[in-house]
Parts: structure tokens; sequence; C-alpha cells
């Protein structure tokens, strides 16, 4: 089993930055995938980024690339997502997600583990 935990969201002017954290417990995270998705008010739960967790696969949403980064912190079992020239329209909860294999794939019913997910909000 893996436990989830985020942080890092708040408020931010528009043109801002924001880091956010997701922290596992539990097993090993060896053939694993992590990722980051959002969801706005009123929308659907959307991808954001993906990364394995060996190797160097990554994967970004067209409204995230060259904004937004993941990354990660493997002997504290960490992933990071770096938002920079934040948007309006990047207000939305961001829930971190783990996967069984080690691919990055958009949907979302393609990931095993959530977070509860931390609140971003970007303002004018």
């Amino acid at each position: 089993q893996v436990q989830l935990v985020e942080s890092g969201g708040g408020l931010v002017q528009a043109g801002g930055s924001l880091r956010l954290s997701c922290t596992a417990s539990g097993r090993t995270f060896d053939n694993y995938a992590v990722a980051w998705f959002r969801q706005a008010p009123g929308k659907e739960r959307g991808f954001v980024a993906a990364a394995s967790w060996t190797g160097l696969n990554t994967n970004y949403a067209d409204a995230v690339q060259g904004r937004f980064t993941i990354s990660k912190d493997k002997p504290k079992k960490t992933v990071f997502l770096q938002m920079n020239s934040l948007k309006l329209e990047d207000t939305a909860v961001y829930f971190c997600a783990a996967r069984r294999m080690n691919t990055v794939v958009p949907d979302t019913y393609a990931w095993d583990y959530w977070g509860q997910g931390t609140q971003v909000t970007v303002s004018s």
C-alpha cells in the first residue's frame, strides 16, 4: 500500500511561482510512475505531468509544457511540481498520484494511488 501526502499549495499572483511536494510512505517505488493531476471547480480531473520513478521518462500536458517541471527526490520518496509563470487558469486542486507501472500515461483511470489534494489559487 502507498500513501501520498501533498503540500505546498496556496495563493499566488499571476506570473508567480509555486512548488508543490508529494511525500510517499509505504512500499518502495521501484518500477512505479508518479504524476500530478488537477481539478478546477466544475471540471473533471485532468493530467498535468508525470515521471517514471526510475529512468528519465516524463510527460507534460500541453497547457503546462515549458512552465511546470516534475522532479523527484528518491531517498526522501518525494515528488515535486515546480510551477512557474502561473496563470489564472492554473487555479485548481492539485493531486499527486502513483501507479504500479513505470510508464507515464495521462489517463486518470490508470493511476492506482492518490493523495488528498492541495489547493492552488492564482489571482490577478
